[in-house]
């Protein structure tokens, strides 16, 4: 292809790209009331109402925007992804809006909702036993079909422009400055990426707002551990089992930096959480808006405690009917040797204000300054 009409199916598939993000940019906040929290609003940005159904759609429209303007992507390149489920669901979404091969590498845990979507999105899938091996299957694909490896966990944190153009944190803070506490006192989201939280991070800043940001991280993570230690070298043994977030290691979209805290949640919380949210909603969300959900109640209890007021923000990730399978499978549970029901017992009573207890935490997390 000469470079003349590269630059035209690059400049027609830009306009494509940019038209859909007008379309699909901005989702909705939600109000949600809960009565131990006098003085307090909570919100929820429901990122499940992207064309693709989760927060990923964003990242994945950066990421093609990203290898087409550095010139990595071109008609007829083949794509790859290595992928826990979302972010493939909606790559395979643009890749097939521009007329592009598209295949994502997935842990074979990975739910079969999400597989069924990438499908469905014209794109293939290919499945690996070790999920810490996804990153380097993905990358010898990409090399030995002359393909773009789309990498989110390096590009993340770069591809989407951090100081505004509509990103997720500019939508927040407008979509906040109407409430009566516009400018909310925390910010609360998981890592899967990192490239959400870097964001975040990075805005806040970039506008000199007085936010602070925490980021929950799940069991089975290397995030939390890097973030204390600052060692970015930590591994985790194993798999996260709270889907789209929590990874193995370290990625290089976290930035820690801009982080003001974390916490670690276990497993049976962020399932618990989910099911609870997905009650007072009338409908499912999955496990990472669960993990969100506990690192809210963890800052909103913090502010009770000392009489403050104020906002907080966090996000609804994706749809939990992605997960009919496993977190809204009681069998699934009992398999994974998870009891929810202590876990959904404290929650329940945090949300009508008998405190933060620490057992939805880690125990090497429980903190001080928050004991009862």
């Amino acid at each position: 292809m000469s470079r003349k009409m590269d630059r035209e199916w690059s400049a027609r598939s830009i306009a494509l790209l940019e038209a859909e993000g007008r379309r699909s940019a901005d989702t909705h906040l939600i109000a949600l009331p809960l009565p131990g929290f006098a003085g307090i609003d909570l919100y929820l940005k429901d990122e499940s109402s992207h064309p693709t159904g989760s927060l990923k759609h964003r990242l994945a429209r950066s990421l093609f925007l990203y290898g087409i303007c550095n010139g990595q992507i071109h008609q007829g390149t083949p794509l790859v992804e290595a992928s826990s489920g979302s972010t493939a669901v909606s790559e395979a979404y643009y890749a097939r809006l521009l007329g592009l091969d598209f295949c994502a590498v997935l842990p074979s845990s990975t739910s079969t909702s999400k597989i069924e979507a990438i499908t469905r999105h014209g794109g293939r899938v290919h499945m690996v036993e070790d999920g810490s091996t996804i990153y380097e299957v993905a990358e010898s694909m990409a090399r030995d079909t002359g393909g773009h490896y789309l990498d989110q966990f390096t590009f993340a944190e770069r591809a989407t422009d951090w100081r505004g153009n509509n990103n997720i944190a500019e939508s927040i803070f407008q979509q906040m400055a109407s409430e009566r506490h516009p400018v909310p006192s925390w910010i609360v989201m998981s890592a899967g990426t990192g490239g959400t939280s870097a964001t975040l991070g990075r805005y806040i800043r970039y506008r000199g707002l007085p936010t602070r940001l925490c980021v929950p991280d799940v069991e089975f993570s290397a995030f939390y551990a890097g973030w204390a230690t600052s060692d970015r070298t930590i591994r985790c043994p194993r798999p996260s089992r709270i889907e789209g977030i929590g990874r193995p290691r370290v990625e290089k979209s976290f930035i820690p930096e801009v982080v003001d805290d974390m916490i670690r949640i276990p497993d049976v919380a962020s399932i618990a959480a989910s099911r609870v949210l997905s009650r007072l909603l009338g409908r499912r969300v999955g496990g990472s808006t669960g993990t969100n959900l506990i690192g809210l109640l963890w800052a909103a209890d913090a502010m009770r405690r000392t009489g403050e007021t104020g906002s907080l923000v966090t996000l609804i990730c994706d749809s939990g009917e992605r997960y009919a399978d496993s977190y809204f499978n009681d069998a699934w549970l009992e398999a994974q040797g998870l009891d929810i029901a202590p876990a959904t017992a404290m929650i329940e009573a945090v949300i009508a204000g008998r405190g933060f207890p620490q057992q939805l935490l880690m125990p090497c997390e429980a903190r001080a300054h928050l004991a009862a």
